[in-house]
């Protein structure tokens, strides 16, 4: 077992961004191993960050971002608790990315309780009919329609979706690691996307 030093809590608080004795902590229970007490820090980060899910966000900014060319934009409002949160360079950062996020893999609704209910059962049975004619038995093929609905909230919520900078984590986790890192509730309130030509395809 690796001692706890000072320079390991020290090292751990600048990976991780948690307070000095939730450091020690962890480290403590990963044994000194620097690594396994930043997944500690991250699980018990998670779970802290979703109790703070109810806590009401009413400050925040709207964010930009507008794609090489300015062909394509987007303004994104996030919230969190606190004026000091909202003008933290990590918070900031979230927001970018989120902005970014929305341009590139164009996401329809926030979370998956926005999905409309016409949405959701157009989806449906087309996976329904998909998986029939693909000759799946009818008893399994709620079970297919089920698992490809998963895939389906990855493509049109920005929650679920794998984050473009690293995709194995979800823009909701992005989220929740930020929660745990400032310590406040943060969320999307809203998003616009705006790509040169689209109201003209429309009319």
């Amino acid at each position: 077992m690796a001692e706890v030093t000072a320079q390991l809590v020290k090292d751990l608080r600048e990976r991780t961004g948690a307070g000095m004795m939730e450091c020690k902590k962890a480290l403590e229970e990963a044994k000194g191993d620097l690594a396994e007490a930043e997944v500690v820090l991250r699980k018990r980060g998670i779970a802290a960050a979703a109790k703070k899910g109810a806590r009401s966000t009413r400050q925040g900014v709207i964010g930009s971002y507008i794609h090489a060319g300015a062909q394509l934009g987007v303004l994104v409002e996030v919230n969190c608790e606190s004026d000091f949160v909202a003008r933290t360079d990590d918070f900031q950062q979230l927001v970018h990315d989120v902005a970014m996020q929305v341009a590139a893999a164009n996401p329809s609704f926030i979370r998956k309780e926005d999905v409309t209910p016409e949405a959701l059962e157009k989806e449906k049975a087309i996976q329904r009919a998909r998986a029939l004619a693909e000759g799946k038995p009818e008893k399994i093929v709620d079970k297919v329609v089920e698992g490809r609905m998963a895939k389906f909230y990855e493509e049109i919520c920005l929650l679920d979706q794998p984050f473009i900078r690293e995709n194995t984590t979800t823009i909701g986790d992005l989220i929740k690691q930020k929660i745990a890192k400032l310590g406040e509730n943060i969320t999307v309130a809203r998003f616009t996307r705006f790509k040169v030509g689209e109201t003209a395809e429309k009319e």
